[in-house]
């Protein structure tokens, strides 16, 4: 891996629902925030996780901490499944399925500062998850990023 590699790492939580007889996964995804992703719904969702260091802090610990800023809850972690890695945009993205109460809800986030609009000269400051919320499995597919699919896939071999 090059040095420049970044590092990524975040929490999916899940809970098994009952469907009707048989059990239906749901995942809390979070929507990515800014203004390219504000009016977009399918394929800017993601796991809530952000970027670390891994000479200086371990990727779980990182999944945690980054949980927690972008969403405003310090989620128990008592067990943490991990649902391996994924590669985007020159980034390794590690994630661990996290089982949880269908009460958590999304509060703040974090932001960051940009240039908006571009060339304006004027900065602004925007939340890095703007929402988050419970999905079912089916709808999370179409909402989440496609590098982060395979996330989906794994939980749900685990689960089933």
């Amino acid at each position: 891996m090059s040095p420049a590699a970044r590092h990524s790492a975040g929490l999916l939580p899940y809970a098994l629902t009952d469907g009707g007889g048989s059990r239906d996964i749901e995942v809390f995804l979070g929507h990515m925030g800014g203004p390219f992703w504000a009016r977009k719904d399918d394929g800017a969702w993601s796991v809530v996780k952000g970027e670390y260091d891994p000479a200086s802090e371990e990727p779980l610990a990182a999944a945690h901490r980054e949980f927690e800023e972008e969403t405003g809850v310090d989620l128990p972690v008592p067990e943490a499944i991990p649902l391996g890695e994924t590669r985007s945009s020159g980034k390794r993205i590690l994630a661990w399925a996290v089982a949880a109460d269908r009460s958590l809800a999304y509060v703040t986030s974090s932001t960051f500062t940009l240039e908006w609009p571009p060339r304006s000269g004027r900065v602004a400051e925007f939340p890095e998850v703007d929402r988050a919320e419970w999905l079912s499995l089916d709808r999370a597919r179409r909402a989440i990023v496609k590098s982060q699919v395979a996330f989906l896939d794994r939980l749900e071999e685990l689960l089933t």
